[in-house]
């Protein structure tokens, strides 16, 4: 397929700046893919789709507060320092993007809080990125916790407001436990204490996976032909006790449903020569767009994606383009709101 087939015009209103009151009281729509029916619901209503002995595969990735701002050395200057990954965790060495990056060259010293955290940068990488070394001599621990209270929730550049105390809680799934991502796993945001209790209720297992998301989610796919786009790697894992129950789940036909397109490319990245699910981890750079054959999930929950991403071309894949683009524009009508505070779907 194109990438114009995947444009639509999303009015700059339903672009979603804040969550909603509730988590859980996000809008969902439901779309049934052997029907084409489209139902309209509120996300604790999720529940009602699922029995027992069905799975939810969830992504336990928990994001840390990577967009620093410091001052360059000598000139003052601001400088926006957003970090991608650790390089080194010994030498504390850093893969990062810089702006304004003309003005960040290899020697530079950066500067954060009052003089807290000191770095270097020591390699250009890319246009505005750059490697850089932090200057501390304590403890692994104490650096974690200065960057923790210097760093800010790193929103999405599409909501266009500053970060506010709020966001450190709200841009965090509640099952969040390993620190890595720069981005959330956006359908996990839905999920309450309350939710996920009546899921335990009924029999649904919540089985987690981790995918540390990076930037690459929100990279521009800037060529026609998708089979020349080039996905950013993200590092995961997909351990046991997960990989036996999605296994025992497909052979009892019961219901795997994906929550998040990072979930699922974590699942279809690891599958067996027998198409089941295996252990597996390391780094993927799987890029999933029509037409596709899902190997391990029967449903995906997801939020409604920006025009021409990479994310709404895997829920085109899996729910069939027509249906999902025509889902797109009844939301549109509807006025679901959209990206990582918006709404979210459930395909069946």
């Amino acid at each position: 397929m194109k990438l114009s087939e995947f444009k639509f015009d999303l009015p700059a209103g339903l672009l979603a700046l804040y969550p909603a009151e509730n988590r859980d009281e996000s809008r969902l729509m439901v779309i049934h893919k052997d029907s084409g029916e489209i139902e309209h619901k509120v996300f604790k209503d999720v529940i009602d789709y699922f029995d027992e002995g069905d799975l939810m595969v969830i992504n336990n990735t928990k994001v840390f507060p990577a967009r620093l701002y410091g001052n360059k050395e000598k000139t003052g200057a601001k400088i926006e320092v957003f970090l991608l990954r650790e390089l080194n965790k010994d030498m504390h060495l850093w893969d990062v993007l810089v702006d304004p990056a003309r003005k960040i060259r290899v020697g530079n010293k950066l500067y954060f809080g009052d003089g807290d955290l000191v770095a270097e940068v020591i390699d250009n990488t890319t246009s505005r990125g750059r490697t850089i070394r932090f200057l501390y001599d304590g403890e692994d621990d104490d650096f974690y916790q200065t960057i923790d209270s210097l760093g800010e929730t790193p929103l999405p550049k599409y909501i266009k407001r500053p970060a506010e105390p709020e966001d450190r809680e709200r841009y965090q799934t509640l099952f969040a436990e390993h620190t890595g991502a720069v981005a959330a796993p956006n359908a996990g945001l839905h999920f309450t204490k309350q939710v996920m209790k009546r899921l335990e209720i009924k029999g649904v297992d919540l089985c987690p996976i981790t995918l540390h998301i990076g930037l690459g989610t929100f990279r521009p796919v800037d060529v026609e032909d998708l089979t020349k786009h080039k996905m950013d790697s993200e590092n995961f894992w997909v351990h046991n006790p997960t990989v036996d129950k999605v296994n025992d789940a497909l052979d009892s036909k019961k219901r795997v449903c994906a929550v998040g397109t990072t979930a699922m490319r974590s699942l279809e990245s690891s599958v067996s020569a027998a198409g089941r699910l295996k252990e597996n981890e390391g780094w993927t750079d799987k890029f999933i767009f029509p037409p596709y054959e899902f190997k391990i999930c029967n449903a995906l929950i997801s939020n409604f994606h920006m025009p021409e991403s990479t994310l709404l071309m895997m829920a085109c894949a899996f729910g069939g383009y027509e249906l999902v683009m025509e889902a797109y524009q009844t939301a549109i009508k509807e006025k679901y709101r959209f990206f990582a505070y918006g709404d979210a779907m459930l395909i069946l």
